[in-house]
């Protein structure tokens, strides 16, 4: 087992795991560390953290030091100069006729690179403005194509709910979302209801889908057929957060709500412990 603290470099950002060394810090520190893209400015989210050796990339590289308030306002330097990078790409982009649309820039901390980040429709030939971007800002230059939840965790926006997207506040990661899930929680499979601002299966869907799986292990299948004390029926609606079911009887032309509960303590299903 390994002693981590777990570190975003952006606000709602994957973790990263460090090995904190001799340095004693706690969550919401800043730190200096050394990652792939270079020497980079990052936040303390998760302190004394343990985890398998697997679960991590080692070697596991060390926190460098505590961030100094030089580091802050070079990092506030770097985010001002970004936003003016952002103008002369944007420019530059209408200059070549380019099919894409740029979304933010960012400085890595030592300043050795700009990383510009775009949407676009397909693939894209940006050699001759990559060439231009270097000749002006005298750096390394990436251009990062992303998709549209990547868009929108960028630049945040109010979702159906009327809340702050989720991806652009809390979420660090996004998880697979299928149309499955909207299908097993009885929502409605039009578009424009389950698709969050970027047009893509709103992450939510995700949060409720465990107890709904769980949910549909205990209850009976929709067209199932149930013998009740009023006749023969057929189950015709099922409320699984709730554990309600509707079971239709032609014999009394009657549509009956039981819980689940009572459907097994009167014996008229088998508890499903193995379905």
């Amino acid at each position: 087992m390994l002693n981590v603290i777990g570190i975003r470099f952006k606000k709602v950002g994957k973790i990263y795991y460090f090995d904190p060394g001799e340095h004693h810090l706690s969550v919401d520190d800043y730190v200096i560390v050394e990652t792939v893209r270079g020497i980079e400015f990052g936040k303390v989210v998760i302190i004394n953290k343990m985890v398998d050796e697997e679960d991590v990339v080692l070697p596991l590289k060390k926190v460098m030091r505590q961030a100094t308030e030089a580091d802050k306002r070079k990092v506030m330097e770097n985010q001002e100069q970004a936003e003016e990078a952002f103008e002369t790409c944007r420019k530059k982009i209408e200059e070549h006729h380019l099919d894409m649309n740029l979304v933010d820039v960012e400085y890595t901390f030592d300043r050795n690179k700009i990383i510009f980040y775009f949407t676009a429709d397909g693939r894209i030939d940006f050699r001759n403005l990559v060439r231009d971007l270097a000749s002006l800002f005298k750096t390394r230059i990436e251009l990062r194509q992303i998709g549209v939840r990547d868009e929108a965790k960028l630049l945040g926006g109010i979702g159906p709910c009327g809340r702050m997207l989720c991806c652009s506040t809390f979420l660090g990661d996004f998880e697979p979302v299928s149309i499955k899930m909207a299908k097993d929680q009885s929502l409605s499979l039009n578009p424009a209801k389950i698709s969050g601002l970027c047009g893509r299966l709103m992450c939510c869907l995700k949060y409720e889908n465990d107890d709904y799986e769980a949910g549909k292990r205990e209850m009976p299948d929709l067209g199932e057929r149930i013998e009740t004390p009023y006749g023969n029926g057929k189950v015709v609606g099922l409320n699984i957060l709730e554990r309600l079911i509707q079971i239709e009887i032609p014999e009394v032309e009657r549509t009956i709500e039981y819980t689940l509960d009572e459907l097994i303590e009167e014996g008229l299903i088998n508890v499903k412990a193995t379905k």
